[in-house]
């Protein structure tokens, strides 16, 4: 979800995230975390809900984020930095993501199973 601001309003969050906001906390199916701030009437605070929810948030500039999805069960990246990966290029040789450290990277992934 891209975000221009650090207070959104709930229905946005909503929709962009698939999270309820409800009194019992951020509900998504049968999974609800219990907030105790965040929420002030119709707007939420996105940093706060972030990370009560364990996503990660990217800056592209000082007026544009990316929010990514929720890492409750630890199968998400829980920060924005990937790990170090060795892959074979289109050539067969070795590439090393940490030599595009510091730059915004786009992965795409794909498994036949």
């Amino acid at each position: 979800m891209l975000i221009t601001q650090t207070r959104i309003p709930k229905a946005d969050f909503e929709r962009g995230t698939g999270w309820s906001i409800r009194p019992e906390g951020a509900c998504r199916g049968d999974v609800c975390v219990p907030l105790s701030d965040g929420l002030t009437g119709n707007d939420v605070d996105v940093a706060g809900l972030a990370n009560a929810l364990g996503m990660s948030i990217v800056r592209h500039s000082r007026d544009l984020a990316a929010l990514g999805p929720a890492s409750l069960g630890g199968r998400a990246l829980s920060s924005a930095e990937a790990p170090d990966l060795v892959l074979p290029d289109f050539a067969g040789n070795e590439f090393d993501l940490c030599s595009l450290r510091g730059q915004k990277v786009v992965m795409v992934a794909w498994s036949p199973y």
